[in-house]
């Protein structure tokens, strides 16, 4: 099932391949539909190494069973960015919403990413969370603006334009931090902030969260 061009395809977006088969997401999503969830047999396929059976692993992993320092193993192994963002989904509905700042304060590049990865995926699938678990994050993303690493600063990038685009009352605070990056002296803060300011003064952003807003009336 090893695809040589989708092999080709990581690379052009900076996956790791060297210990890749060359398998799709769909194609292993689909293997783990077939398959079924197995919490034992995920932690297996995550020793084996190999970019494509990690995947497996995360797919099929029970996040009810999954616990914290599970993740902080798997985290210790992150080593492409594809592996980190498909994880903290996986993290954030377990509910290890407490690894964020940890892993925030790791100095490792793809550990920080995956804490901003969280937040990321939580500003859009929690629908339920209350704002105030955003404002918090707000505060964690402005305190990394600065971390220049490429997938660092993506990530950080990503988390602010998400939470600014979780609802209104969200949109204003996150504006207004990409506003004081973009005006930072730090290249890096001011490269994000330009970038997510740009995103969350369009008039489609604005536009959506306002016709949110009117739908919950």
């Amino acid at each position: 099932m090893a695809s040589g061009p989708v092999l080709a395809g990581m690379e052009r977006v900076g996956i790791r391949t060297d210990n890749a088969l060359g398998l799709s997401n769909p194609v292993l999503r689909g293997i783990a539909k077939q398959i079924g969830p197995n919490h034992e047999r995920a932690m297996a396929l995550w020793q084996t190494g190999i970019r494509d059976v990690r995947v497996l692993a995360i797919y099929t992993a029970e996040p009810a069973r999954l616990t914290a320092g599970q993740a902080r193993a798997w985290a210790d192994d992150f080593e492409s960015w594809e592996i980190v963002d498909i994880a903290a989904d996986l993290f954030v509905e377990a509910g290890l919403d407490a690894l964020i700042p940890v892993f925030a304060a790791d100095e490792r590049e793809f550990v920080r990413r995956a804490a901003f990865a969280m937040i990321a995926g939580m500003a859009v699938h929690r629908k339920a969370e209350p704002d105030a678990t955003f404002m918090e994050a707000l505060s964690l993303t402005a305190h990394h603006a600065q971390d220049a690493r490429n997938y660092v600063r993506k990530a950080v990038n990503w988390a602010l334009r998400n939470i600014g685009k979780r609802n209104l009352a969200c949109h204003q605070p996150a504006l207004a931090l990409a506003e004081q990056l973009a005006a930072s002296d730090d290249k890096t803060a001011r490269w994000i902030g330009s970038d997510a300011r740009r995103e969350l003064s369009s008039e489609k952003v604005i536009g959506r969260l306002h016709h949110k807003q009117r739908s919950k009336l």
